[in-house]
Order: C-alpha cells, then sequence, then structure tokens
C-alpha cells in the first residue's frame, strides 16, 4: 500500500469549473494565505523584493523563465513566491526528530507531511540496527561516500543524478568529479523531461537548445504555445502573452486541456488593471489535440502552407529554404502524401481549425513556437519537435528578430546542468577540452541516463545513487520497481533541503546530506559567494542569498561536492579545497572548459548577465550538412486501441514538480482531491461513469505487464475524447519502466495506455499486478 502524495484533504472533495481571469486576485490571495500558514509574512515579502534581481537578489529556485529585460522590480509569480516560502519555514528537522521517528514509521507518512516537517539541519546515516537515520560528522559523511566510491570493482557502478536545482559553479565540479572517478553515469531531470527537445533541436540544427530571447517575445507576431499549462508550469510568461496580446500579436494555444492561463490574465505587478479587475485576453486561438495528436497537427499547417504556395509564392520563404535548409524535396513529398483524413484522425482536431492556425501562421511576418513536455513525453517527441521545426523553415522563422523554437524548461537552471556537463552522452569536442583544461583523463563511452540507472540499480550492475537535489524516487517511473531498484544500492546518497521520500527508500546504507537553500548566504573563505544559473533561453546570471542559513551545520552544494570528490580521490590534483574559497576560480575554470563561457566572471557580473552564444540563431547549423535540416517522418498512430484511453500525468496548480502545497487545484476548479481522473463526459457516458464515481485505472504496457490505481474519483471535463488526465507524482506508477522512448528514452508519462472501469469497490490506493 503507497503513502499518500499530498496532505489530508479537509473536506468533501469538490469541483467547481474555473472560469476567472489567471493570476490577480486569487494568486495574491493563494500567496497570502500560504505564507500565513508557513509563518512567513515578515520574511516573504522581503523575499519579494530580492527574487529574480538582476545580480544583487537570489534566482527564483522555480521555474527557468528568464527575469524581466526592462528592469521590473516584481518579476515573480504565485508559485514562485510559494517556492520559496516552502524553503525558509521555520520548522526543522533536526536529531531529535529523527530520534523520535524510525525510517519505518515515517515510510507510511504522506510525502506532504513529510516535505511538511521542515528543513533539514546536519547530515544523517541511517543505521540499520536501530532503522534510525542517527547524526554523522561532515568528515565522517564524506569519508563514507569516498570508502564506499573507492571500493567498487568499477566506477561504472555509481551513478550522480541531478535535478535542476544545482547552480552552475556545482554543476561543473560535480561532473568533473563523475569523470576523474571514470564514468558518464550522470542521469538528470531532463532525461524524463525535455530530452526529446534537445536531441530534434541538434539533429535539426545543430545546438540543443531554442534559439530565441525573450526580446523575440516581446517583438513576434504570433505566438504558438504547445503542451503548457502557462499558469501553472511558467507564470511570468503569462506577462509576455498580456504584453503580446495588447501590441495585437496573435496567440494560439494547443493543448488537450484550456486552461486558464489559455484564456485571461491580471497580471499582479500591473498596479491599475489589480485595482480595476481589468483582464488581459492571453489567446486568440485555442486548440485541443488529442493527446500525443500534436505532430498531426503541425503537419496539417505545413500541409496547408506548401498548398497555399502554389497560388501565393509569399507562403513560403523559398529564398531562405534554398540558402540555408536540406531535405525540402522529401519534405514536400512527405506533406503531401499524408492525406488530410488522417491528419485529423491522429490529430482530433478537424481540418477547418487546422486551417485557422495555418492562417494565422501564414499572415504573421515572425512566429515563435514554444512547447513543454506536453509535446516531449512521448514515443514520438523527437519527431514532433523536428516537425516544430520544419513548420518554422518553411517560412524562415530562424536567425532574425521575433522568430525561432522556444522550449519552455520546467526547473530553474535545468539547463544549465546541461550546459556545464551534466550529459551521460557528452561530445568528443567536450571532453577533450575538459580533459585539456582540468588536467584529467574522461571516460569516453557513454554513461547510463534515468531510465539506464533504475534498470542497472535493480539488478545490482550500480551499487552506489548519488541524487544532489530533487526528489527521486517520486519522481521516477514504476514506483515500485524504481523503489525496490534504490532499495539494493550499496549506499544512496541525498543531497537535499528538507525530508522527502528519497530518503525513506534508501539502500542498504544511506546519507542525507542537508544544503543551503537558493534563499540563503553562502559565506565562504573568501566572503559571500553568489552562483550562476541558465534559464530556458540561454541567459546566464548571478544568484546571490539573502538569509542566514537555516542552520549553521549546512554545507553548499559546491562544498559537499568537493568533500565527497576529495574523499573518493584522495590523490587527485584537482584543487577542490581551493575552488570552495572562492567561486570565481571555479568560473575561470569554466571559462577555459566550456564553450560559450569566455570571460565568464567579467560578463556574468553585468546587467541581467550575458547569453550563451547560439549559432543557429546566426545561421550557422553545426550540423552533417552545415544546413538546417529538414525532418520526414512518418505520423505516428496515437489512436487508442478500442476501450482504451490514452492517459496523460500532469501537475496540479498548488504544485511544484513533487512538492505538494495543498490538496487543491484552483485553475482546474478542485478542492480537496488528488486521487482523481479528468475524462470526457462521452468516454464517462460510454462506461456507466458518473461525476465523482470511484473508478479503477489499468495501464498496459509495451511488454504487456499492467499496472493499477483503484477508487480515483472521476471527474468530467473538457478533454477531447479518448482522453484522459491525472495528477503526477501519483499516477507515476501507471508508467511501466518499459514504456520508455525509443528517441529520447524518456518515460511516457504524457502518452499511458489505460483502461478505466468503474470501481470494484477496493480502496487500496496502488496495485501492481
Amino acid at each position: 500500500m503507497e503513502p499518500r502524495v499530498g496532505p489530508e484533504p479537509a473536506a468533501d472533495p469538490e469541483f467547481q469549473p474555473y472560469h476567472h481571469p489567471a493570476a490577480g486576485w486569487g494568486a495574491a490571495k493563494s500567496v497570502t494565505r500560504f505564507m500565513a500558514r508557513e509563518g512567513a509574512l515578515v520574511d516573504g515579502p522581503r523575499a519579494i523584493m530580492k527574487m529574480n534581481h538582476e545580480n544583487t537578489g537570489f534566482d527564483c529556485p522555480g521555474c527557468a523563465w528568464p527575469d524581466d529585460t526592462k528592469g521590473l522590480h516584481l518579476d515573480i509569480c504565485e508559485n514562485g513566491i510559494k517556492h520559496v516560502t516552502w524553503e525558509m519555514t521555520r520548522k526543522r528537522v533536526d536529531r531529535e526528530f529523527f530520534a523520535a521517528h524510525s525510517v519505518t514509521e515515517l515510510s507510511g507518512w504522506s510525502d506532504f507531511d513529510l516535505e511538511n516537517q521542515g528543513r533539514l539541519t546536519e547530515p544523517m546515516a541511517y543505521d540499520p540496527d536501530t532503522d534510525h537515520y542517527v547524526p554523522v560528522s561532515w568528515k565522517d559523511a564524506f569519508e563514507l561516500v569516498g570508502r564506499t566510491l573507492r571500493s567498487l570493482d568499477s566506477p561504472h557502478q555509481a551513478s550522480f543524478y541531478t535535478s535542476g536545482r544545482l547552480g552552475n559553479e556545482a554543476t561543473f565540479l560535480y561532473q568533473l568529479m563523475a569523470r576523474e572517478l571514470g564514468t558518464n553515469n550522470l542521469p538528470d531531470c531532463s532525461n524524463m523531461c525535455h530530452e526529446a527537445s534537445g536531441r530534434a533541436l541538434q539533429a535539426a540544427l545543430g545546438t540543443g537548445k531554442g534559439t530565441v530571447d525573450l526580446k523575440d517575445w516581446e517583438t513576434t507576431d504570433a505566438l504558438f504555445i504547445m503542451g503548457v499549462n502557462v499558469a501553472s508550469n511558467a507564470p511570468r510568461m503569462l506577462t509576455a502573452l498580456s504584453e503580446a496580446h495588447d501590441r495585437g500579436a496573435a496567440i494560439v494555444h494547443i493543448n488537450p486541456l484550456v486552461e486558464a492561463g489559455a484564456t485571461r490574465a491580471i497580471i499582479p505587478h500591473d498596479f491599475t488593471d489589480m485595482a480595476t479587475f481589468h483582464s488581459t485576453r492571453t489567446s486568440t486561438l485555442n486548440l485541443q489535440p488529442r493527446i500525443g495528436g500534436d505532430m498531426a497537427l503541425l503537419r496539417g499547417m505545413a500541409k496547408a502552407i506548401l498548398e497555399q504556395s502554389d497560388a501565393d509564392p509569399k507562403a513560403l520563404d523559398r529564398e531562405f529554404i534554398e540558402r540555408h535548409t536540406t531535405g525540402f524535396d522529401e519534405y514536400r513529398a512527405r506533406c503531401e502524401a499524408t492525406a488530410w483524413d488522417e491528419i485529423e484522425s491522429q490529430s482530433g482536431v478537424g481540418r477547418a481549425d487546422i486551417l485557422k492556425a495555418a492562417r494565422v501562421y501564414r499572415e504573421a511576418d515572425r512566429s515563435i513556437i514554444s512547447w513543454c513536455l506536453g509535446l516531449t513525453q512521448h514515443e514520438h517527441g523527437v519527431d514532433t519537435v523536428r516537425e516544430i521545426v520544419n513548420l518554422l523553415l518553411l517560412r524562415g522563422n530562424l536567425g532574425r528578430e521575433g522568430a525561432g523554437p522556444s522550449p519552455v524548461r520546467g526547473h530553474s537552471n535545468v539547463q544549465g546542468n546541461r550546459t556545464c556537463g551534466i550529459d551521460h552522452r557528452p561530445t568528443e569536442e567536450f571532453l577533450d577540452r575538459l580533459a585539456s583544461t582540468c588536467g584529467i583523463e574522461p571516460p569516453r563511452e557513454h554513461g547510463l541516463d534515468t531510465i539506464g540507472t533504475i534498470k542497472a540499480m535493480h539488478r545490482g550492475d550500480v551499487r552506489v545513487f548519488v541524487g544532489m537535489g530533487g526528489n527521486f524516487a517520486l519522481a521516477a517511473p514504476d514506483t515500485p520497481y524504481t523503489y525496490e531498484a534504490l532499495s539494493r544500492c550499496d549506499l544512496t546518497v541525498q543531497v537535499s533541503t528538507k525530508l522527502n521520500r528519497s530518503h525513506v527508500v534508501h539502500g542498504r546504507r544511506a546519507l542525507i546530506l542537508p544544503c543551503l537553500g537558493r534563499t540563503e548566504k553562502d559565506d565562504q573563505r573568501n566572503g559571500v559567494q553568489s552562483t550562476s544559473v541558465e534559464d530556458s533561453m540561454s541567459m546566464v546570471h548571478l544568484s546571490v542569498g539573502m538569509k542566514r542559513p537555516a542552520s549553521s551545520h549546512l554545507l553548499s552544494e559546491p562544498a559537499i561536492v568537493a568533500g565527497m570528490a576529495r574523499a573518493a580521490l584522495p590523490e587527485s590534483a584537482t584543487p577542490w579545497e581551493w575552488y570552495i574559497e572562492d567561486y570565481d576560480r571555479i568560473r575561470d575554470t569554466m571559462a577555459r572548459a566550456l564553450d560559450g563561457f569566455e570571460d565568464f566572471n567579467r560578463r556574468v557580473r553585468l546587467p541581467l548577465g550575458f547569453r550563451i552564444k547560439q549559432p543557429a540563431r546566426e545561421l550557422v547549423f553545426l550540423t552533417p550538412s552545415g544546413r538546417a535540416e529538414f525532418s520526414t517522418a512518418e505520423l505516428p498512430d496515437v489512436l487508442p486501441d478500442p476501450g482504451m484511453l490514452a492517459l496523460g500525468t500532469m501537475r496540479s496548480h498548488d504544485q511544484w514538480n513533487t512538492t505538494i502545497y495543498s490538496d487543491n487545484d484552483r485553475y482546474r476548479g478542485i478542492k480537496n482531491l488528488r486521487t482523481l481522473v479528468f475524462m470526457n463526459q462521452d468516454d464517462m457516458r460510454e462506461r456507466g461513469i458518473a461525476k465523482f464515481d470511484p473508478v479503477d485505472i489499468t495501464s498496459i504496457a509495451k511488454d504487456g505487464s499492467r499496472r493499477r490505481l483503484d477508487g480515483y474519483l472521476a471527474i468530467p471535463y473538457d478533454i477531447p475524447r479518448g482522453c484522459a488526465a491525472g495528477y503526477m507524482p501519483e499516477m507515476n506508477v501507471l508508467c511501466a519502466l518499459a514504456d520508455y522512448s525509443t528517441q529520447s528514452d524518456q518515460p511516457i508519462m504524457k502518452h499511458v495506455r489505460v483502461a478505466i472501469t468503474p470501481s470494484e469497490g477496493r480502496s487500496v490506493p496502488v496495485e501492481k499486478e
């Protein structure tokens, strides 16, 4: 039986469709209540005035949306404030807490209750004889890590995971440690989120990142927002959408659910609008493809543009295509061979609506296409992102202001992690430069990603797991299998700020190493240090904490990495301790080792920092052909089998990744409920299911295995026929480890094949068959 994720509901579940603007007074009230609940009515407002301030404040540890370019002093959002307040809590998890509660007891607590205990205060080691975590000195903790790593038969028996919260300096040291040890086993949260984006953009354009910046958003004629719930996943984007609408730009949202952020918004820092309750539209067109149908919709838009080009030569940018691309004729033939009936069937969107979107694209001089996990967590995620690039290339929407591809990264520095070396498939060029700069011989063979690491732990090939931030046990797919895999390790090490599921699902030996939060001062020998982060549009800037640390025993993430590295590599010539005295020294080394980080220390201190160069933005394509490359993939068959539905997992609004703040989802009209499934009303009627009826959800994996959740409540929702949706991480159990994309190796968490039936009356939340 699995513990609950969120808090116990305060009352009976409620569902009332939400019809109000996003953000505005709803956000303000929610933030005020949250700060009061956490006892942060003083620290919270102080943090608001320091968050996302260029080079003098701390970077929001939430999403990776870029900082405002116009000097806005309240560049904040509801989710960011909650994230920071949750970190600044006055609650503490100290040695007395662990003495009072065994790990067996804690494993039965909800995930909300685990995190709600507060900040970790000192390093702890698991004692199997007492089943308790007990205090351990930093010296002894590092020695345990070092001794265990040195005892491995091969460095490949260790795997080093990171989430997006890790700053660039710690990231660089972390990957350096792993590679000096001799392994590229560097899984990260990108393996579960945007891996498809990176691989697609690399293949098509020679860069794994988007090419646009925030100024492009401010000047574009048309925005296409795909597979993202703006108001919850990147709330500060609402400002860009509102401003775009005010200047007359077209805004097309493409998502199976019409989310609140795709309708109207009141921007909280616009005091006039707040005072007058004046909302701004954030869309001019909403299209609802079936789950997995985005590629077919994009193909339909491209087909329409190509058909128009026969009569209207300006429909295509022929000069751009001829000078800068390859594969156009083959792509045109593929579009011509794709019938409209197939496009409509696979997308779930009628031809007339696809033509509306194509008309918006055709009439715009400059267009940006932006997307998130709704497009990537599919078997065909790479092909879908490449179809985005195909569409952009047709009209030369690349290499000029206001145009290009713009992936929306989820976590604050997940893109920076990859830039600074967290990559299980590093390039030879990167390794050569690292070797010459740092004087090491890095391994050349590819390492393990997230899926590969879980499998290797399960079969005993990976014996040590180190997690820098995040909540790996809860974020990963196939929850029982992942739990068992972690438990088979000789040692699990979790570097964290708060207690979470990954501390109670552990190896035979386990360490909890508490670190500073983004809001806290990092005081080293040469003074208070800053760290850098990279946002989703390749801007790198500094972050400086403002608060006294939650405990005098906390170490910074760079210091923890250096401590582990010195213990594991006692003969290393790398100056680990010297680096920690002054992070400028780390940045000087990074400037020599990383392409695009030249003159790092000077440029990162410029107003707003600096933007990493993007060759494709300058129409320099580092592809085999030296040009932007069209792709010609066939449309995948995304129609569910008879009686089956396609289920996508997603976050609620009062949630950030695996952290649950409450059982409410304001923008979807839900109160006091997380164990639910959103369904099309016709699909419910067909199965004899009414609102709030308990249902059983059974997933069928590629390998034929089945997983099941019982007693979830059905909610009628505006979602296409054949589709359903529910919350992660509760529904991660339904995604088998075998269900990963052969294109990106990502778990297919947005396209789980399920059968939903009236409940048989059982109340066991999770049962794996």
